[in-house]
């Protein structure tokens, strides 16, 4: 019963993952009309789709254990109860964001569930200097290196069409802006899915690949019975977008999520997806600033929210 339990919750998890994740990647498209929402969001169910499949030939490899993630020891963040909780916890989270709109890192929510649950397996003996590199330095790092790159490239972008008075083929811009957002979605599909896959692998009935496909499903109906409104957040509430400021928006965020991968650098993909959209309002001058630090409030809440919801439920597990 605890195992179905559990398969149960990473499926709700995994949902809600994909109704708060699943149009970051695709924000710009349909804040500056270059498509509508219907195939805004189909676009980034197919590409997020083809992540997660090739984080299923690429398990042995990407599969991250998430399970404990350093914060306690294995024989604690191994058990049923402990995945249960995390489980439960990040996925209602990451559903209270969604449902108040707000654009959250899910890997956020997880090490704040880890976290949570540690603290009432083992106190004070939590490994708390995980926090500094998964956590503390996302939170800041993200954003700002975000911004400064979203405003810098469509800064320059503009300095060199008006210098040389390139002419402007919208059919190309609109050709690189979907490719753009497909390869966002693509990185967070192959991201995320092993992410969230590592907490049913406790059963014993699932391989990884089946493990990971049945997530990934699970990820692309969240994104599309759920992502409406944190889709007006993200398209149309922190700035309003024209084509070319939204692909440049999507440029920065592949550039710096693809780099942070290959370098190893903690960044998180929402962080950077918003933090550059922010940032090409800046340039404009018609970011909303409000939205923004409402948004930056909700980032910081994340973690807390989620300790205490998975605390509460490991708790009852254990009792």
């Amino acid at each position: 019963m605890l195992l179905i339990s559990l398969f149960i919750a990473t499926l709700f998890l995994a949902y809600s993952n994909g109704a708060n994740d699943n149009f970051k990647g695709v924000a710009t498209l349909f804040g500056s009309r270059t498509s509508s929402y219907q195939t805004a969001i189909l676009w980034a169910t197919f590409t997020t789709l083809g992540g997660a499949a090739t984080a299923t030939f690429l398990a042995s490899t990407l599969i991250k254990n998430f399970s404990g993630k350093g914060l306690v020891p294995d024989a604690i963040a191994n058990s049923p109860e402990f995945h249960l909780a995390v489980a439960i916890a990040t996925g209602l989270t990451v559903l209270i964001a969604t449902l108040m709109g707000f654009p959250i890192s899910t890997t956020h929510s997880l090490i704040g569930a880890l976290l949570g649950a540690g603290l009432v397996a083992i106190g004070l003996k939590v490994n708390f200097a995980v926090l500094g590199t998964s956590f503390v330095l996302p939170l800041f790092l993200s954003p700002i290196v975000a911004i400064s790159f979203g405003a810098g490239i469509y800064s320059l972008s503009g300095y060199i069409n008006s210098k040389w008075n390139l002419p402007v083929n919208q059919k190309m811009i609109d050709t690189c802006h979907f490719l753009s957002a497909g390869v966002v979605s693509f990185a967070r599909g192959l991201n995320d899915t092993p992410k969230i896959s590592s907490l049913i692998l406790v059963i014993e009935y699932f391989s990884v690949q089946g493990g990971m496909i049945t997530i990934a499903i699970a990820m692309a109906l969240g994104g599309l019975l759920n992502s409406q409104k944190v889709a007006v957040t993200m398209s149309e509430k922190i700035t309003s977008l024209n084509p070319p400021q939204g692909l440049s928006a999507n440029v920065v965020t592949g550039i710096l999520v693809i780099a942070a991968s290959l370098f190893g650098l903690p960044v998180s993909t929402t962080h950077v997806s918003v933090g550059s959209i922010f940032g090409v309002g800046l340039t404009g001058k018609k970011a909303n600033m409000r939205v923004f630090y409402q948004i930056l409030l909700s980032w910081i809440l994340t973690l807390p929210t989620a300790a205490i919801i998975s605390g509460i439920i490991y708790r009852l597990l254990q009792g």
